[in-house]
Parts: C-alpha cells; sequence; structure tokens
C-alpha cells in the first residue's frame, strides 16, 4: 500500500498561494473551517501552512487589526517551513504514519516538490482502526 491510496487530490483540497494577503488567507480558513491551510508558490509548488495562531501572531505583531492593514501584508509573510513538513508521493505508509503523529494533515508532493494532495490524520486513523476490527472478526 502506498500515499495514493489515502490521497485527498489537490483539486478537492483547499489551499492559498504564499502571494495571497493576510486577509484572503483568513477568508478562505474560515470559509472551510480550517485551523491551518496547505500554502503553494505560483508555480504550484509546496511551501509550508500557515495556522489561525501565525496569522493571530503576525496581527499582534504589526498591529494591523484594521481591514486595510491585513490587506498589505502576504502569507509569505508569515510562513514558518517547520509546520507540516510534506512527504513524497513514494513514501512509505510507515512514514506517512509517523508524520500524522505531529500534525492533523500531511501534504504529499511530487518528485519535483509539486503539491498534489493531502493524507489526513482521520483517514489514516480509520484505516488502521478498520484493519483491527477485521482482525478480530477473522
Amino acid at each position: 500500500m502506498n500515499v495514493l491510496f489515502f490521497l485527498k487530490p489537490k483539486a478537492s483540497v483547499a489551499y492559498i498561494y504564499d502571494t495571497n494577503t493576510l486577509r484572503q488567507g483568513l477568508e478562505k480558513m474560515k470559509h472551510y473551517g480550517y485551523t491551518a491551510i496547505p500554502v503553494i508558490d505560483r508555480e504550484g509548488r509546496y511551501v509550508g501552512t500557515v495556522t489561525e495562531g501565525d496569522f493571530l501572531w503576525k496581527l499582534m505583531e504589526e498591529n494591523a487589526w484594521d481591514i486595510h492593514a491585513l490587506g498589505k501584508l502576504n502569507v509569505k509573510d508569515i510562513m514558518h517551513k517547520s509546520h507540516n513538513p510534506p512527504v513524497n508521493i513514494n513514501a512509505s505508509v510507515q512514514d506517512l504514519l509517523l508524520q500524522a503523529m505531529n500534525q492533523n494533515f500531511v501534504p504529499v508532493v511530487d518528485d519535483i516538490g509539486s503539491f498534489i494532495g493531502i493524507v489526513t490524520r482521520r483517514d489514516i486513523m480509520q484505516y488502521y482502526y478498520k484493519s483491527t476490527q477485521q482482525a478480530k472478526a477473522e
């Protein structure tokens, strides 16, 4: 079994561009009810993940509480490269599981770093739960 078994493709996942304004990023996160969202560049490469906390800390740091200030800052200004490191499409399920232990979703990239989707911790847990239930039944 490989990562593709669990993959939610890019077309069905919300993401933002690193050049989006903070306002655009917050609006998208609010619309989808996300607490973290993948960030890609205009070439489609995964560059990181931003969280609600990243937005909040930047707003506090810049004292940017009005709507106009939110339009002057970009998502790339709040990026932390350490959030949600991706796995390669060829990663093992064990590698995927190790990543999912520390993050709610695992971004998946191809060999050139292009974002192709995510795997959620929930999907992995459901798979293992069903596997254990099936083993008990046998």
